[in-house]
């Protein structure tokens, strides 16, 4: 007799920020809808429970990067890892959804089915390699955009003749002992900037070494109007106050850096000298080569970073790689840097769908064949939407609202009597990327990242304000959505 597959309603895959999140939703909005979160670590948190190097942090304020629902009470805006991971927890045990969680679940392959109108899942577990499957009428994916398994590590010359240790960020040892030892940091991006400060209070030197800077702005650890505003007002109230403050500030600035690229770059400059001093090369270390928001900025909190440069403690070195050595790097300019402990922030690999296969009644989705819709759902894949987050703001605002339009889609369809939607392309569409910035760690994953169009619902427009109107009150009737 064949065994009887478990079946829900909705299946989340991924209990990290997004994940928790889209449960809360779909427990208040469709509190009829079983549900489930397949995780395919062992622990909740997703990004704050796999990342465990020294200092790590948000690099959005928390009024933003915290959900909608459940204010943020901490006092610091600028949060470090364990108090993010301790945040997600706390809001998984208030709505119960952490017992509806199943650890150790990876999904490997999902095949959609018209007959059933249905998805089922082969999913593998984590721990001793078995397999099983389980079906739902929608699947919600909350599992990020980038491989859980390994980062990002350039093919260094001579990197196998190095005699000390190498790490990479997203798999740091415990153990690593860093107090006292020489340590270079290769990269300038947000994990780069977040690690030298932190190593640099234990470490002998800390030398940040990078191939090209990156735009770096101070910002207080504290929201001194937000703490203000807590004081004296009910918790909810100043938590929404605090947030739209940071909302129109953000979007503003983002505006600013589109209209006013140059305008910007001389201010974010004048930041930096009036840091480090009109006797530091400034432009040299972080005057970047594109305008500012072609590649995301660097936040550090209460100006870590150049207090730290400052009391000599670290350092930026913006040069070359031309091989590794026993001791440590060979740089173009001729200079040689020993480490006992070199640190790759070298960036992400990207991964759609959590890495996951999708078929359609038989047939392959390939990720670069898709045009995305709404910058959540893809042409041609019935019942399935991906939780994604802004490039230019706080992940969690895009994916609040992600899921105030799924829970919409899925209470529409239940009142209509439809079993399934699908995004359609009926018109040729103009092209463009999926996301619009030009770090690099995008542009190594274009090949396996769907498409957008040139105008909505075709195109995401990074923006905030339009995208409250589009998710949650535009038409579901609309021509490009097709419900059977």
């Amino acid at each position: 007799m064949e065994k009887q597959i478990e079946h829900f309603d909705v299946i989340i895959v991924g209990a990290g920020l997004s994940g928790i999140g889209a449960a809360h939703h779909i427990l208040k909005k469709c509190p009829g809808k079983s549900f489930v979160i397949l995780e395919g670590r062992g622990a909740i948190g997703g990004t704050w429970d796999l990342f465990r190097y020294p200092g790590i942090r948000s690099d959005s304020d928390m009024y933003t990067l915290g959900y909608s629902f459940k204010p943020w009470e901490a006092a610091e805006a600028i949060a470090d890892g364990p108090a993010i991971l301790s945040y997600i927890k706390e809001t998984a045990r208030d709505d119960g959804v952490d017992d509806k969680i199943q650890f150790h679940h990876k999904v490997k392959h999902a095949l959609w089915s018209s007959e059933q109108n249905q998805w089922t899942l082969t999913i593998e577990n984590s721990d001793d390699h078995s397999t099983s499957s389980l079906s739902c009428n929608f699947l919600f994916m909350c599992s990020g955009y980038y491989n859980y398994e390994e980062g990002y590590t350039p093919e260094f010359e001579g990197i196998d003749a190095y005699g000390g240790q190498i790490v990479h960020p997203q798999k740091w040892p415990e153990e690593l002992v860093y107090s006292g030892k020489k340590v270079v940091v290769i990269g300038s991006g947000a994990t780069a900037v977040t690690l030298v400060p932190e190593l640099a209070k234990k470490a002998s030197e800390v030398i940040m070494l990078q191939r090209s800077p990156t735009y770096i702005l101070s910002a207080p650890q504290k929201d001194m109007i937000a703490n203000f505003l807590k004081k004296w007002l009910p918790s909810k109230v100043a938590y929404i106050l605090a947030r739209w403050k940071n909302i129109i500030f953000t979007i503003i600035f983002f505006k600013l850096c589109q209209v006013w690229p140059r305008g910007i770059k001389n201010w974010l400059m004048k930041g930096v000298r009036k840091e480090l001093g009109e006797d530091y090369d400034v432009e040299k270390h972080f005057g970047p080569r594109y305008d500012p928001w072609d590649e995301r900025l660097c936040l550090v909190p209460d100006s870590d970073l150049f207090k730290s440069i400052n009391e000599g403690k670290s350092k930026v070195i913006t040069d070359h790689i031309v091989k590794f050595d026993k001791e440590g790097i060979v740089l173009e300019s001729g200079k040689k840097l020993t480490a006992d402990i070199i640190v790759t922030a070298t960036g992400l690999n990207l991964q759609f769908m959590g890495g996951m296969t999708l078929e359609v009644d038989g047939e392959p989705m390939l990720s670069q064949d898709l045009y995305c819709y709404r910058g959540m759902m893809y042409s041609n894949i019935p019942n399935l939407a991906q939780a994604f987050g802004y490039t230019n703001a706080s992940w969690t605002l895009k994916c609040d609202l992600t899921c105030e339009y799924v829970c919409r889609i899925l209470n529409y369809m239940d009142s209509h009597g439809l079993k399934k939607v699908t995004p359609r392309v009926i018109e040729k569409l103009e092209e463009t990327p999926f996301l619009d910035l030009k770090s690099n760690y995008i542009k190594r994953s274009e090949d396996i990242l769907p498409k957008q169009g040139a105008k909505r619902p075709w195109r995401l427009y990074q923006n905030y304000f339009l995208d409250i109107f589009n998710f949650r009150f535009s038409s579901l009737k609309d021509k490009y959505l097709e419900y059977r």
